[in-house]
């Protein structure tokens, strides 16, 4: 029995191919849109970046040290079809991905750094020394994902800011928030990075879809109508 993100990966690519399933707004007019298909793109090539470069299996821990953004969902959702735990809360990681590669603090098997600018190719300026450039090195990576182990139902999937920790096999009925049947959700990325994952799980769970919201884009009337938001 496969655990829940292998099987909404399963829906998003297959029932929602080609309908949009998250929104990005950004800074600076920042808009982007990824339809199922789309979406399952990035997160099969994260998946085999984790796998095929960072040895990653299932009940490895990659600690996401990340605002709430679409690269953040995509991170989580990869993780989570590999079988990996998400740790939200800084606690002890073999990975850590990040978009502050300058000031990391701890020891890592592998630091991934994150260029958050929709349109960056590679991490704008020097690394330090050994850390990945997702930008640049997730294009080399496979658009089909094939899991070398068996994920475990039993095992840990989101360790959250306050500590607990929900299972694979309780992904959606533990973790995530529940939505109406098609819902097309307005996410405030001011929430936080656990609330926005728990909220996509529910909306996308339900054939739903996102609209994710940086802080600093103000939500008007128009965005919501150009959106089919029908509420907060």
């Amino acid at each position: 029995m496969s655990i829940p993100a292998i099987e909404l990966m399963t829906s998003l690519r297959s029932g929602h191919a080609t309908s949009p399933r998250l929104t990005w707004y950004g800074p600076d007019s920042e808009r982007v849109e990824l339809s199922g298909r789309v979406l399952d793109n990035w997160v099969a090539k994260t998946s085999n970046l984790l796998q095929d470069e960072l040895d990653a299996e299932p009940g490895t821990r990659l600690s996401v040290s990340l605002p709430a953004h679409w690269k953040s969902l995509i991170w989580a959702l990869a993780a989570w079809q590999l079988g990996m735990e998400t740790v939200l809360n800084g606690g002890d990681a073999e990975l850590l991905v990040t978009d502050s590669p300058g000031t990391v603090e701890g020891k890592f098997d592998a630091v991934i750094a994150v260029a958050l600018p929709a349109l960056a190719m590679r991490w704008p300026g020097d690394l330090p020394a050994g850390v990945i450039d997702f930008a640049s090195e997730v294009r080399m990576h496979g658009d089909v994902f094939l899991a070398h182990s068996d994920p475990s139902q039993t095992g840990c999937a989101v360790q959250g800011h306050d500590g607990v920790r929900h299972l694979h096999r309780d992904l959606i009925t533990g973790f995530a928030t529940p939505h109406d049947e098609g819902v097309r959700l307005l996410v405030p990325a001011a929430t936080g990075l656990e609330t926005a994952l728990a909220d996509s799980l529910g909306a996308w769970n339900r054939g739903g879809s996102v609209v994710l919201l940086h802080p600093d884009v103000e939500l008007t009337d128009k965005l919501m109508s150009a959106e089919r938001i029908h509420g907060e």
